[in-house]
């Protein structure tokens, strides 16, 4: 499992720039896995946008939609679990607990702290709420190069970002940093 996910989300992406760009800056410097969003498109063009991503050397997980060009399912809490590879998103340590006993193989835990992407969104968890879980689980919710290591250091197996690299202007800086911090 990787340290590092990014989620996307082009609606936070700054003015004339592209999804595609912005994953190939990730991936240039170093990202291997992304959660595709983009649950606004229709079927036909998130499989596009899919396929681009894994041309780009990146492993694409479909966010709640299977897509043939992904390797597995991101959940939201509330979602049945399916047969094959999957992760949940999931707001306490119980949620992970439920999605570990259902075949979980990654969940995401929200908020770390306040977030960007979803203001007012939280209260934000305990460190605590991430040491000990029985599964691997990534810190989610305003997750910055400056507190990725405190989410590792705190249990989390790693950390998933959305906000701070769809708005950079440098994304690969950020996510550069962002894995130097979980390394």
């Amino acid at each position: 499992m990787p340290r590092l996910v990014v989620l996307t989300d082009r609606s936070q992406l700054s003015l004339g720039r592209c999804l595609r760009a912005q994953m190939a800056a990730c991936r240039e410097a170093g990202l291997s896995h992304v959660v595709l969003r983009e649950l606004d498109l229709e079927d036909p063009q998130r499989e596009q946008l899919a396929a681009d991503l894994a041309d780009l050397g990146l492993t694409v997980v479909a966010a709640r939609r299977d897509l043939a060009a992904a390797v597995g399912l991101h959940l939201a809490a509330d979602q049945p679990a399916p047969a094959g590879t999957f992760g949940r998103s999931c707001h306490s340590r119980d949620e992970v607990a439920r999605a570990a006993d259902e075949g979980a193989s990654w969940a995401t835990l929200s908020p770390y702290t306040a977030s960007g992407s979803k203001p007012g969104y939280g209260p934000p968890l305990p460190p605590d709420a991430f040491a000990g879980l029985p599964l691997p689980t990534f810190a989610l919710g305003g997750i910055t190069p400056g507190n990725a290591r405190a989410a590792r250091d705190s249990g989390a197996h790693g950390v998933a970002v959305m906000g701070a690299v769809m708005r950079a202007a440098d994304p690969g800086a950020v996510v550069a940093a962002l894995l130097e911090a979980v390394a």
